[in-house]
């Protein structure tokens, strides 16, 4: 049973909210733990010599995932927006609509955006909804807050076809983001992409369940990667031979607005993670959120949510404003608990998470919600009310696996 920790919180009523009522929002949390430094001291068999032999620190780092990142048409026009009041240098400034969670995401240890859209450094070429088309400034505006790298695997990938992968991976190449899902050559589909988490080298890998029916073409058939178990089993082997210690995949799946895991994505899952070489899922697609779970020792993130995009309760489904921070806390694991053979290996201890909400109604904007609501309370004014109702649905949707006291915690505050 985890320890719950109450906040008392005022929430306006409905009926034109003349009245105020008290409420309390519950943390889900345990004391974390952490491993101490091993010290191992040993003397020889003679009676004059003494060796004490001091290993390095234990290692320790945060991974950081945010969910759908989708430049719908009015999204777009708000970084427009944000570029004329900064003076207009710009065509295009996503930068303030992440304003409120960008100093958590440049906290990071290495933080991976999910990015489902193509991009383009043609203004005339830019499009929405249903072939998707984003400015290319979003690539260097998402360096700017602090992301190391982004999956790009998706249902959209292929909206502007081989052309449009080619124009988005020299856009990120350009910006000096890495990303996983795309490639321009057989040889690059195969390559695994290795990234730095305070000295712990993190394999990570994209694939997505399908591109909306616009098919890949034959001669290049690799040029985004297709969700196949057996396929992606082969990448993480190829990942840790190259030297990855944890690696990660993120996997587009499942069905859209669906707030549970599917019977297909809770297979995949259990046959992924059953393999030695893959550490972590994380997952995107549903535009709603979805728990965490675990197989055997290991984490999955269902489904992250939406982080920044158009979507609503109005066209869409309840709760597609909503998304997560998820920071995934590695640890290194030494000796026999290390399962390696008196080495070390990298584990995952836990998770934190911090829900979002997009603020539609405020260019689009990014809100760190809880934060938000401590803020009110803080200056002794009612939260608003959608923020909580979106705090209340992400934990109960997120926490809705159950699991073991001290795994997952739900960030209600700044802190």
């Amino acid at each position: 049973m985890a320890t719950v920790f109450l906040l008392g919180v005022l929430v306006g009523c409905g009926g034109g909210g003349e009245q105020a009522v008290l409420t309390t929002i519950p943390i889900w949390t345990s004391p974390s733990s952490s491993a101490p430094s091993v010290v191992t001291s040993t003397s020889t068999s003679t009676t004059t010599t003494t060796t004490t032999t001091t290993q390095p620190p234990l290692r320790t780092a945060t991974l950081l995932f945010t969910g759908d990142l989708i430049p719908h048409s009015p999204v777009v026009a708000a970084a427009e927006r944000m570029a004329g009041e900064a003076g207009g240098v710009r065509a295009h400034d996503f930068r303030p609509l992440f304003a409120d969670v960008a100093d958590r995401i440049a906290a990071a240890d290495l933080a991976v955006c999910h990015l489902e859209t193509p991009l383009t450094d043609d203004r005339s070429a830019i499009s929405g909804y249903p072939r998707f088309n984003g400015p290319a400034g979003l690539a260097d505006d998402l360096v700017a807050i602090g992301y190391d790298a982004c999956s790009t695997a998706s249902n959209h990938a292929l909206d502007n076809g081989w052309m449009g992968v080619l124009a988005t991976l020299a856009i990120l190449d350009a910006a000096g983001l890495p990303q996983s899902g795309m490639a321009s050559s057989e040889e690059s589909a195969s390559e695994p992409l290795l990234l730095d988490a305070a000295g712990i080298t993190v394999g990570f890998v994209s694939a997505t369940f399908g591109t909306n029916g616009l098919p890949r073409p034959e001669a290049t058939p690799w040029i985004v990667a297709g969700l196949d178990v057996d396929a992606l089993s082969a990448s993480a082997r190829r990942a840790r031979e190259a030297g990855a210690e944890f690696t990660v995949l993120g996997l587009h799946w499942g069905s859209e607005f669906r707030t549970s895991p599917t019977a297909l994505q809770r297979e995949q899952a259990e046959a992924l993670l059953a393999d030695p070489d893959v550490d972590l899922i994380v997952g995107h697609h549903a535009h709603v959120v979805q728990p965490v779970g675990r197989v055997g020792e290991e984490f999955v993130v269902f489904g992250l949510g939406n982080f920044l995009t158009n979507q609503s309760a109005s066209c869409c489904a309840v709760g597609t404003q909503d998304g997560v921070i998820v920071e995934v806390e590695l640890q290194e694991v030494r000796g026999a608990a290390s399962g390696s053979g008196g080495g070390s290996t990298i584990v995952a201890r836990g998770v934190v998470v911090t829900p979002t909400r997009v603020d539609r109604s405020d260019d689009h904007r990014v809100v760190d919600v809880a934060a938000a609501i401590e803020a009110s309370v803080a200056a002794d004014e009612a939260p608003d009310a959608d923020l909580v109702a979106s705090w209340y649905r992400t934990a109960e949707r997120i926490l809705a696996e159950e699991l073991p006291e001290g795994l997952l915690r739900v960030r209600m505050g700044a802190g």
